[in-house]
């Protein structure tokens, strides 16, 4: 039971994040920096302090009493991963929701569930899985399986953009005989995708860095409610320091394009729609938020963080494609290119599946 509300938390984390880029195609006359900061001020000033607030009696208090050493560590994986949440953004943009996803996601999967075990293997921390014990048990090659079978996938989808690229080129429309986006750029948002999503693993580095203030948070709960296991809401106050290195990074960038492309009028353009910008631009920062939310509820289940972190990943991959699929952003491809983002699909499923036994053999 553990297990299965594991996977539905993280289920639903990953349909959070998965989903958080559709309300930004809502936003009408307004500058790509314009409607990613003001989303990205939800995402990481608003909507966490909140969250801990309604879950964390006196976060505050937490985050002040944690050890500076802990507080800037946890900041600085914030400000790295930052800019690689600024480059998904760009990822997705030049990529597509799908195929941006899928690279972007599967690079960060990788590189945040392999490392934070491997550094316990060096550093060891009680209740800390380490490399040598996940490739010293069924429960751990089970999920090192499944994290290899979603990579495979990965290429698969990668595949699939490739060819995509190819055929939107010569056809030059779609199959209703419309001129193809030209937003779609393979070479820049491979190069993106690889920087993002690399960075973007750095979020789950700034976890580690945090739990510190998780532990904190854990044992108030736990003195105050015996009995009822791990505190589902115990990295809300890590969200708080993490996000806002997050913030720092993108804000600062975001200034610098409305300086350098003079879009600092979007904000207050009578043109646009401005209601529903700032509406859709928070509920797109909203819903990113909600990723976390659950995800932190997710690896309180499960209790092992690789393997919360490939499923988490998994999970994003599969519902973005998803939505590409329901967006039709592979229209006016053939029949085999399909296919093959499908097949892609099913496979980052089947790893879903396979991380999934491991923990429960973990359990």
């Amino acid at each position: 039971m553990q297990v299965l509300l594991g996977v539905i938390f993280h289920f639903i984390g990953g349909f959070a994040s998965g989903s958080f880029y559709i309300p930004y195609k809502k936003v009408k006359g307004w500058h790509w920096e314009s409607y990613w900061i003001v989303g990205g001020l939800f995402s990481w000033l608003i909507v966490p302090p909140i969250a801990a607030y309604l879950t964390i009696p006196g976060f505050g208090d937490i985050i002040s009493g944690a050890a500076s050493s802990a507080l800037a560590l946890t900041f600085m994986f914030g400000v790295l991963w930052g800019i690689g949440g600024l480059t998904y953004g760009l990822g997705v943009r030049y990529l597509g929701v799908s195929l941006g996803s899928s690279i972007i996601l599967g690079l960060c999967m990788v590189f945040g569930a392999l490392i934070p075990a491997i550094y316990y293997d060096f550093n060891p921390v009680a209740g800390k899985d380490t490399f040598s014990a996940m490739v010293g048990s069924t429960w751990g090659l089970t999920i090192i399986g499944g994290l290899l079978v979603c990579v495979l996938g990965i290429i698969i989808s990668g595949k699939a953009g490739v060819m995509k690229e190819k055929e939107l080129k010569t056809s030059g429309t779609d199959s209703h005989g419309a001129e193809t986006s030209t937003e779609f750029k393979f070479g820049l948002g491979m190069f993106v995708a690889i920087v993002s999503g690399v960075l973007s693993a750095c979020f789950n580095f700034g976890l580690e860095a945090g739990q510190e203030m998780a532990t904190v948070a854990n044992d108030a709960w736990k003195a105050a409610n015996p009995g009822e296991g791990e505190f589902l809401y115990r990295n809300n106050v890590i969200y708080v320091v993490l996000l806002w290195g997050g913030l720092t990074t993108n804000f600062i960038w975001c200034m610098i394009l409305n300086a350098r492309n003079k879009t600092f009028g979007d904000y207050t353009n009578q043109k646009a729609p401005l209601f529903k910008n700032y509406l859709f631009s928070a509920l797109a920062g909203t819903t990113w938020f909600l990723q976390f939310f659950f995800y932190g509820m997710g690896e309180s289940k499960l209790g092992n963080g690789p393997s919360s972190w490939i499923l988490h990943m998994a999970f994003i991959i599969l519902i973005a494609n998803m939505w590409g699929l329901v967006l039709r952003e592979w229209k006016g491809v053939s029949k085999k290119t399909i296919t093959t983002i499908t097949v892609g699909i099913v496979i980052i499923i089947l790893s879903v599946l396979l991380v999934g036994r491991g923990n429960s053999l973990h359990i």
